[in-house]
């Protein structure tokens, strides 16, 4: 049986959904920069890329119309080089990756490019599509709950305390923070060029009272 391999990865540095440094950059701007980049680390004449599987969460907006299609053009790739993009939600990215392994395993394909993004900041917004399926909630009223409902019911499930969680997340910024002093995350992380949009807030004097 055939194995497959990662020869090359490559990420963008992440920012604050709506407050963040990508808060305006459009998703196949970001996708391209790390397709480019994984391309290049690999060493590899792009025109041998066999296909791109490409997972995204919301598939609308900036992120519509097969992103991981929009994104090659983004890109610059081939044109030759087909893409598909496909939806599991949190688990995208990492579904496109390893049904890109199992095509390499099953000889299907040489070589692949797999990988995802989200902007939430220009597609969870208050012109996001919204509609319900009524075929689907009559069976099972609870499809569309979103992921906060979600862990909460979970928390509630197994007793995940708030202050396990929050103890939790100290832990994990305190270890990003511990490991990006030495530079452990260079050769993961490619700097990325970023369109931001910022909104400022007037300030405005309480009134005086008799």
């Amino acid at each position: 049986m055939r194995e497959a391999a990662i020869v090359s990865t490559a990420r963008t540095p992440i920012g604050k959904a709506y407050r963040g440094a990508f808060n305006a950059t459009e998703a196949p701007v970001l996708a391209a920069h790390v397709m480019n980049a994984a391309v290049e680390r690999a060493g590899i004449d792009p025109v041998r890329i066999d296909e791109i599987f490409w997972g995204v969460g919301n598939q609308w907006g900036s992120q519509g119309g097969n992103a991981g299609r929009m994104a090659t053009f983004a890109a610059g790739l081939p044109e030759s080089v087909p893409a598909f993009t496909l939806d599991r939600k949190c688990g995208s990215g990492l579904t496109a990756i390893a049904l890109a392994a199992r095509s390499i395993i099953c000889n299907e394909i040489d070589v692949a490019l797999a990988g995802g993004m989200e902007s939430v900041s220009l597609t969870v917004t208050k012109d996001a599509p919204r509609y319900v399926n009524q075929s689907v909630i009559a069976r099972k009223p609870a499809a569309y709950v979103p992921m906060i409902e979600t862990a909460e019911i979970v928390a509630e499930r197994y007793g995940i305390s708030r202050a396990a969680q929050d103890a939790y997340a100290a832990q994990s910024q305190q270890r990003a923070r511990a490991g990006s002093k030495p530079g452990r995350f260079a050769r993961k992380s490619r700097p990325s060029p970023s369109k931001r949009r910022c909104s400022t807030r007037r300030a405005t004097a309480p009134a005086a009272r008799p």
